[in-house]
């Protein structure tokens, strides 16, 4: 399926095309129900999956509507994909290393530990074979991915208490989610995996000892600095997280030509506006945060290094009995070590010197 041809054209046709009165009187009414992994408080995760549909209902003149629910109104977060998949909703906006109990190969989808960050990701997907792959392994789920938007780089979690070795994490009960987890597990912690609207309970009460959500702008709205003070950075298993529409494969072929357009235009902004969102609304919940007691700490050098090794072991491991993880892993790491030599050179150069000329040069 030629993906990038399409989103041109619809770019492109979709408009004048919907804009014929003749048009409109030939195409159907159509309903669709979205679930969403999110929370309705997370107003940006869960609000782009609303303007996607604001969106679609504009190019089409109201006539394809797509209603979104929060999490657990139909079925839980961690349910929407089964949601598509036996067409119980028309399409679901998710995070797919939700899903790595049905297979680890989903991690790739949305990230990696030592992953790509945004803008690299999404070159994989685009030009790296990354987004044919996706649309391959989601032929057996009754399933089709569109990207819906990114996260950029997010933090590295909420805990009780500080993490100064690695013998800190020992016994640590953390929420987590996707590979993450498992290298977290090799370090010696008690990873789980919980939806977004059952994490600060489970904090409050101590079920858990430790959260890693999103960032900034989202962890402010769901309070995780009252039960628990450090906040750590950088999120290293999380250098970006992809989320997608996923459209029941029945569901998208009965859509005429002009809606599908209209639904593939409408996904390719809201991609590009959640991560636009985040950057504008992440340094201001930042600071409000610190301003209220947030304790800063970054994570210490021989974490992440512990990190790094543990992942990249994993990673062989899961390969020697995952064949299609293993084929993902091998183009996903090629374009991401290629990746990081370009980064190397121009974009890390200029950050290492701007992002501290800033408050330093005079």
């Amino acid at each position: 399926m030629q993906r990038r041809a399409l989103l041109t054209a619809a770019a492109a046709t979709a408009p004048a095309a919907l804009a014929a009165p003749a048009l409109a009187q030939a195409v159907p009414e159509v309903r669709w129900r979205l679930t969403s992994s999110f929370p309705r408080s997370t107003d940006i995760l869960f609000g782009t999956a609303e303007r996607m549909a604001q969106r679609v209902a504009q190019m089409t003149e109201g006539k394809f509507q797509i209603r979104a629910f929060p999490a657990g109104e139909i079925v839980g977060g961690l349910q929407a994909l089964d949601a598509v998949q036996n067409a119980t909703v028309e399409c679901c906006h998710t995070a797919t290393y939700y899903y790595t109990g049905k297979d680890p190969s989903f991690a790739f989808f949305t990230i990696i530990p030592f992953g790509m960050t945004e803008r690299q990701q999404t070159a994989w997907f685009l030009h790296g074979g990354g987004l044919s792959q996706m649309e391959e392994m989601l032929k057996g789920y009754n399933a089709v991915p569109f990207l819906m938007g990114n996260t950029g780089a997010q933090m590295g979690g909420w805990f009780r208490r500080e993490v100064k070795t690695l013998d800190d994490l020992k016994g640590l009960k953390f929420r987590i989610a996707g590979l993450a987890g498992d290298v977290f597990a090799k370090l010696g912690a008690v990873p789980t995996q919980l939806a977004a609207s059952d994490i600060y309970p489970s904090l409050e009460r101590g079920t858990i000892d430790a959260v890693e959500f999103v960032g900034p702008y989202d962890d402010e709205k769901l309070g995780f600095a009252r039960v628990a003070p450090y906040y750590y950075y950088p999120g290293f298993w999380e250098p970006c997280a992809q989320t997608h529409l996923l459209v029941n494969q029945q569901a998208l072929a009965a859509l005429p030509a002009p809606y599908r357009y209209a639904l593939e235009t409408a996904c390719a902004e809201a991609n590009t506006d959640m991560m636009a969102r985040y950057d504008q609304g992440n340094p201001e919940a930042l600071r409000r945060l610190v301003g209220g007691g947030a304790q800063l700490r970054p994570w210490p050098r021989d974490v992440m290094a512990a990190g790094w090794r543990a992942a990249h072991q994993l990673y062989e491991e899961i390969g020697g009995r995952n064949e299609r993880f293993r084929k993902l892993w091998e183009s996903y790491r090629k374009f991401r070590d290629d990746q990081f030599l370009w980064f190397r050179v121009a974009e890390h150069s200029y950050d290492l010197f701007a992002l501290t000329a800033a408050q330093t040069v005079r």
